[in-house]
């Protein structure tokens, strides 16, 4: 069922101390944009008193996004502080141990566990999986209908993704759905479709600890393993991990490789959709490939928004961040910030500083992943050209898109 259509204020209507852009209505009715513009211009830095998550402050604007970013030592991502997503998700616990993983800790035990599995995305790696993601690429699109309605998202988006997941993990392939699964759990709130109760989320986590671990203990004995539950297992920064830990580093891979791709794979049809003289200028020029690629991540931002909580006070724009605060940045404002792009609503692969996008993140989280994310895109859009004259959306997502690709039927047509 779609959300009914409402209507979208223009940014000067906005009354600006009611502004909650974390309103979970203004993303189900696809009217955010506005509102961030607004903030941008006017409290780039804006406090929110009142939110279903507790107050928070957010920050818009692509320069002091960097500045939080960089400043790790001021802005936690501790889990025991909160966490990296906005609202504080600390109910998954086994015995005295809380959910955690590299994405959620700060230096020191930050660097030593995301050095024990950089190694695999390192680039020069990355020829490693090139054959392997050109050959699957094309073998998705070659079992493609022509003419026809199909779901993207499941044959496209999910199935590629997540049969480059199952590599990295070495992963049993037939049991893949369960990566898609389990992202899906870890990057949905109760009640919005995926699961009903957080009870729920907890015993579909605890069921992925449990595989995870039997597959942790098989590598454990062998010392040959090219694939991230080896390198975690054999690296002495993560071998003695509590389950929590070893749990929450195994989410921050399945969705860090997963579910961010498959939004900028099913991202880019939309975007060729509304901009097809983009797609034209593609076709007559694959030259433009590489930039194309840091266009759809920048235009689509795959994370809306990344969580910090301030340790001391700091002040940014004259506004003070008290001690314990929480701090959003808006990763998908950052990205339309007309100040570092011009025309920023405008999906261009010519873009002369796309490449600048926030979408991987900045300082020491900056997302490891990046050039792999990179690589499957390009083969994706490669061998997207090879079979398309135009692209045809014929059901619109549920939800927002340009920000979570859930559910697109689409129809290529040759």
């Amino acid at each position: 069922m779609h959300s009914p259509e409402v209507m979208t204020p223009s940014s000067a209507d906005i009354i600006l101390d009611k502004i909650n852009v974390a309103d979970i209505d203004l993303w189900d009715s696809q009217r955010f944009w506005p509102f961030f513009e607004r903030l941008r211009r006017d409290d780039p830095v804006h406090y929110c008193a009142d939110s279903a998550y507790g107050p928070y402050w957010s920050i818009t604007s692509y320069e002091d996004i960097l500045a939080i970013e960089a400043n790790h030592r001021v802005f936690s991502s501790a889990s025991k502080h909160g966490g990296v997503i906005i609202h504080d998700d600390l109910t998954m616990t086994f015995g005295n141990y809380v959910l955690e993983g590299i994405i959620t800790m700060d230096p020191p035990r930050h660097q030593e566990q995301r050095a024990a599995v950089s190694g695999i995305v390192a680039r020069p790696n990355l020829a490693h999986f090139e054959t392997i993601i050109r050959e699957r690429t094309a073998r998705v699109f070659n079992n493609l209908p022509i003419d026809q309605t199909f779901d993207w998202v499941e044959m496209i988006s999910v199935e590629l993704t997540t049969q480059m997941l199952a590599t990295l993990l070495d992963f049993p392939f037939e049991d893949r759905h369960m990566l898609t699964r389990w992202s899906n759990i870890a990057t949905t709130e109760p009640g919005q479709g995926i699961i009903i109760s957080q009870e729920q989320r907890i015993k579909e986590f605890k069921e992925c600890l449990f595989y995870f671990t039997k597959l942790w203990r098989e590598r454990k004995q062998k010392t040959d393993g090219f694939d991230l539950v080896s390198m975690l297992s054999q690296n002495p920064a993560t071998a003695k991990m509590n389950p929590m830990n070893f749990l929450g580093n195994v989410l921050v891979l399945i969705v860090g490789g997963n579910d961010t791709t498959r939004n900028s794979m099913t991202g880019s049809l939309v975007a060729f959709q509304k901009f097809p003289e983009e797609l034209e200028k593609l076709k007559k020029n694959p030259a433009l490939l590489d930039n194309a690629v840091s266009e759809i991540i920048r235009w689509q931002t795959p994370i809306a928004h990344m969580r910090r909580t301030a340790l001391e006070d700091f002040e940014l724009r004259g506004k003070k961040i008290r001690k314990g605060d929480k701090v959003v940045m808006w990763y998908v404002s950052g990205n339309r910030d007309e100040t570092i792009f011009k025309n920023a609503d405008v999906f261009d692969i010519e873009r002369e500083n796309a490449r600048r996008h926030l979408a991987f993140g900045f300082g020491i989280h900056r997302c490891m992943g990046r050039g792999l994310a990179e690589l499957q895109l390009k083969i994706f859009l490669t061998e997207l050209l090879k079979y398309i004259d135009r692209v045809e959306i014929m059901h619109e997502p549920d939800a927002q898109c340009q920000i979570s690709c859930t559910d697109i039927q689409a129809c290529l047509c040759g």
